[in-house]
C-alpha cells in the first residue's frame, strides 16, 4: 500500500495525461497507415521496434533465466497478445479513432470478469452492476440493428477480449517474473508469434511506413512508461478518471487530422463505460482504507 507521504496526486495526473496523449499517438499514426500495409506485417513490424528499443535489457534477463512454469505462461501470453495486437490493429484501419478508444475501455472491465471466473476472485454485487453498465456503454457505441456493425468493430470487440486474457497471464507472471522481463517477453513472443504470419502478406515498406511504425513502437512505450510512473505516485483513484481524456484526444484527432465526425453516442458510451471503471476503483480504495486500521492493530 502507497505510504500517503509518498503520494503526488497532481504528479500522477500529469503522468496519466502524458500515458493517454502517448498512446492517442499510437492510434493516430496506424490510422494514417490504413490499409496500404497488411495487418500482420504492420502490427510485426511495430513490434519488431519495440525489441528493438528493449535490446539492452533482454541479454542479463535471459541470462539469469526464470522461475519454472514462466516459459510457459510467456508463450501463452504470446499467443494471446498477438491475437489481440492483430485484432487490434484490423480494427484501428477501419474505425473512426475515436471509436476505437471508446470500445477499448472494455478491457479493464473484461479483465474484473476473467480474475473472478480464473482466479476465483469475489464479484461483489457493486462489480457485477459496473459490469452490467459497461456492458450498456458498448451497446451505445455499438447500436446493434439501429447502424450495420461492421467487422471492423467485431475485430475491436474481440481486441478487448483477448488484451483482457493477456492482462490476466501478465497477473499470474507478476509472482514469477520482474514487470521489466514480463514487458520484454511479450514484446519478444509477440514478435515471433507474427513473424511467420507477416512473412506470407510481406510487400514493400515505404520509408514514412517505417517511420510511422516506429513511432508507434516509441509512443507505445512512452505510454506504458508514463501509465507505469503514474500509478507509481498516486492512487488509481486519482489517475483513473483520467484515462476518459484519452477519448477526448482520440476524439478531436479523428476531427482535426482525418476529418472523422464527432459521434456523440461514441462519447456517451466511452463515457458510461469509464464511469464504470472508476466506480470499481474508488470502490476498492474506500474498502482498503476502511480495512487498514483493523491490520495495523495487529501490529501495535
Amino acid at each position: 500500500m502507497m505510504d500517503a507521504r509518498e503520494m503526488r496526486p497532481l504528479e500522477g495526473v500529469l503522468w496519466m495525461l502524458g500515458s493517454g496523449l502517448s498512446f492517442v499517438g499510437v492510434t493516430g499514426l496506424v490510422r494514417w497507415l490504413g490499409t496500404d500495409l497488411p495487418t500482420a506485417q504492420s502490427a510485426f513490424l511495430r513490434f519488431a521496434f519495440g525489441v528493438m528499443f528493449l535490446l539492452p535489457t533482454m541479454a542479463p534477463m535471459l541470462r539469469a533465466g526464470f522461475a519454472p512454469g514462466a516459459l510457459r505462461l510467456f508463450a501463452l501470453r504470446g499467443v494471446v497478445h498477438t491475437a489481440a495486437v492483430l485484432c487490434w490493429f484490423y480494427a484501428m484501419a477501419r474505425l473512426p479513432v475515436a471509436e476505437v478508444t471508446a470500445i477499448g475501455y472494455l478491457n479493464p472491465v473484461l479483465v474484473t470478469l476473467g480474475a473472478a471466473l480464473f482466479f476465483g476472485e469475489h464479484l461483489a454485487l457493486r462489480r457485477i452492476l459496473a459490469v452490467g453498465v459497461a456492458i450498456l456503454g458498448a451497446l451505445v457505441i455499438l447500436r446493434p440493428g439501429l447502424r450495420e456493425v461492421t467487422d471492423g468493430h467485431l475485430a475491436q470487440v474481440g481486441a478487448a477480449f483477448f488484451f483482457a486474457g493477456s492482462y490476466l497471464f501478465a497477473k499470474r507472471l507478476s509472482g514469477l517474473a520482474s514487470a521489466g522481463a514480463i514487458v520484454a517477453m511479450m514484446s519478444l513472443s509477440v514478435t515471433l508469434g507474427l513473424t511467420p504470419l507477416a512473412l506470407m502478406v510481406w510487400q514493400p515498406v515505404s520509408l514514412s511506413q517505417l517511420a510511422a511504425l516506429a513511432g508507434v513502437a516509441a509512443c507505445a512505450t512512452s505510454g506504458h512508461y508514463c501509465m507505469t510512473r503514474a500509478f507509481a505516485v498516486a492512487p488509481l483513484t486519482v489517475t483513473q478518471p483520467v484515462t476518459f481524456l484519452q477519448l477526448v484526444w482520440a476524439t478531436l484527432l479523428g476531427a482535426l487530422v482525418f476529418g472523422e465526425g464527432i459521434d456523440a453516442f461514441v462519447l456517451l458510451g466511452g463515457g458510461v463505460i469509464i464511469a464504470a471503471i472508476s466506480y470499481i476503483t474508488w470502490r476498492e480504495a474506500v474498502l482498503k482504507r476502511q480495512a487498514t486500521p483493523a491490520v495495523l492493530a495487529t501490529k501495535l
